[in-house]
């Protein structure tokens, strides 16, 4: 791995930031004369290439992690929904119990309950909402990677149908 893969401090470089690198590294490939062609250092190339599978895993993770969480936010909302509902409907059977108080009861309990699933819905809205950008977010990432892949695929192949010689000076 060479110097410019890792930040100062050590850490693993994002998928972007390592795109950004393939992207830097062909930007600074010396240009094959007369040729849209250009000569990448190949060390250089394969090491990030490895970074790129190394850091794929973490991002995984990550977006599983990302998702996990929504989960656990969605499990909750519906465990918070549960003990509204369930306060709900004790505080509606107390409410019926006592006669003169059983419209009141039957509204109050109407109430809570539309509250606890409108309370639920938002909150589901919310984690959905979050997940999706976060896989949105993933998504472009991996995209513009295929894209650098591809292009990069696209090149070797020009240089194999060449022959495999690498140009003459």
């Amino acid at each position: 791995m060479t110097e410019h893969h890792q930040p100062e401090d050590g850490a693993e470089l994002s998928l972007p930031a390592l795109v950004d690198e393939l992207d830097d590294l062909v930007t600074r490939a010396r240009a094959v004369p007369m040729s849209a062609s250009v000569l990448v250092n190949r060390a250089e190339a394969l090491a990030l290439v490895d970074d790129l599978r190394a850091a794929m895993p973490a991002q995984l993770d990550r977006a599983d992690e990302v998702l996990s969480d929504a989960d656990r936010v969605l499990a909750d909302a519906g465990e918070q929904a549960e003990r509204v509902i369930t306060a709900a409907r004790a505080r509606a059977a107390q409410l019926v119990a006592q006669e003169q108080v059983v419209v009141q009861a039957r509204a109050e309990a109407a109430r809570l309950v539309e509250e606890a699933h409108a309370q639920a819905d938002a909150l589901r809205r919310e984690a959905d909402d979050y997940c999706d950008r976060r896989l949105a977010e993933f998504e472009i990432d991996l995209g513009k990677l295929v894209l650098q892949v591809q292009a990069g695929r696209a090149k070797l192949a020009e240089r194999l149908d060449d022959g495999g010689e690498p140009p003459t000076d």
